[in-house]
């Protein structure tokens, strides 16, 4: 706070020298003139004064027998003394300040929180659409019709706020997670029409759980991809065994199948690797809105390269973010050389890409329970291949035509 008060009201560098340069300091002190950044050089002093203050030296420097020169001029008011002999200069400065303050009016970046059903996407679209983008007055927002608007037009948020920081925009929503999303096609529960599970793929059941429908398999049965598991079909009775008619559901059940999957690759023995040479050009750009002004590069002879293109968003105080980037593309100059894979990297190789397939089985509920890895090299081919055995939960609803009944049976 002192430090902008000095610096509002300006305040000067000094060097004193002479015959009694310390006098000089305690007299200043005795008339209540502030010194401050007071260093010794040996043969003179230096030291800080305000600009009011240095007007009142002129009798101490008599009664001392020292000289006091000016070294530097700090603050507001020698500031404001070149800014005059500099029109052109100052006719800018307060262009650029009015341009700053007009920019910081809008909204030029809108962020969404909490949001994880309804993609990022879907709700710049609807805003789109609402009338509500990046460029847009702060003004012309109506937070509290925004905020109704989202909640109206997606049932799965059941909490949004909406605020603006700086030029931002802030949307923050809360998604109901009790709420599963099942596709149409699989709710078929009408009362003429049902559904039958069928395999997804061959294997051997080792567990069936139903809870509507009839089972068709058992433990220990082997099926093939398309068999019924559980048919959605059941037939009523009469009393002498005959079926009256047939009521129709939507079969439903755990089957646990123990299954296989296998996986192939190959990777040629020789590859060519990427070694840098050290040399790299710049080149700096100002991207405003969608246009982008490239300022001239030079000695960018390079017939093989990288391009790294790196950007960052003009922020004012914080949180005024501007439609304005600084940006700087680098190209990377390299050579291809041609290299031999070894035993170790094949088998590392091989193994990243096991891991993966593993993976992405993982994530849609398959679980391995054993796998045999064969890997073979055959002129300079490295081929691979896994057979997995695995057990997953299986079952595709099927839907099913109406059975007809036979002669003498009632509807």
């Amino acid at each position: 706070m002192l430090q902008a008060i000095r610096y509002w009201r300006g305040y000067l560098s000094i060097k004193v020298w002479g015959f009694s340069a310390e006098r000089f300091i305690n007299l200043c002190g005795n008339r209540n003139i502030v010194l401050w950044d007071i260093k010794n050089h040996g043969d003179y002093y230096t030291m800080c004064i305000s600009l009011k203050s240095f007007y009142q030296l002129k009798s101490i420097t008599r009664k001392t027998g020292t000289r006091v020169v000016i070294t530097g001029r700090y603050g507001l008011p020698f500031l404001s003394l070149r800014i005059k002999k500099r029109k052109i200069f100052a006719a800018g400065l307060v262009g650029s300040l009015v341009f700053w303050i007009w920019m910081a009016g809008f909204i030029w970046n809108i962020e969404i929180q909490g949001n994880h059903y309804v993609t990022d996407d879907v709700f710049l679209d609807f805003l789109s659409e609402s009338g509500i983008e990046a460029g847009m007055k702060k003004k012309e927002v109506n937070i509290e019709e925004l905020e109704k608007a989202i909640r109206n037009e997606y049932n799965l948020v059941t909490w949004t706020s909406a605020q603006i920081n700086g030029t931002r925009l802030i949307i923050q929503v809360k998604e109901n997670d009790l709420i599963q999303e099942t596709p149409k096609d699989t709710l078929l529960k009408t009362e003429q029409e049902g559904s039958n599970l069928v395999a997804g793929k061959d294997g051997t059941v080792i567990g069936i759980i139903t809870r509507s429908g009839i089972p068709k398999v058992s433990e220990g049965a082997e099926v093939k991809k398309g068999d019924v598991l559980v048919e959605g079909c059941i037939p009523i009775y009469n009393e002498d065994t005959t079926v009256r008619h047939y009521e129709y559901c939507t079969a439903d059940a755990d089957v646990l199948l123990r299954c296989r999957y296998q996986m192939t690759d190959q990777l040629n023995e020789t590859y060519e690797k990427k070694v840098y040479t050290g040399r790299e050009v710049r080149r700096r750009y100002l991207l405003i809105g969608s246009r982008k002004i490239q300022f001239p590069i030079f000695g960018n002879g390079y017939e093989a390269f990288d391009v790294l293109d790196e950007k960052e968003r003009l922020t004012l105080f914080g949180g005024y973010e501007l439609p304005v980037y600084f940006g700087k593309i680098s190209k990377r100059e390299y050579v291809k050389e041609k290299r031999i894979y070894s035993k170790d990297e094949i088998k590392e190789k091989f193994e990243g890409k096991v891991q993966k397939f593993i993976q992405s089985l993982e994530e849609k509920g398959v679980q391995i329970t054993g796998k045999d890895v064969t890997i073979k090299r055959n002129k300079g081919v490295w081929s691979l291949q896994v057979d997995f055995t695995a057990e997953e939960n299986t079952g595709t609803p099927q839907k099913i035509e109406q059975k007809p009944l036979e002669d003498g049976q009632e509807e």
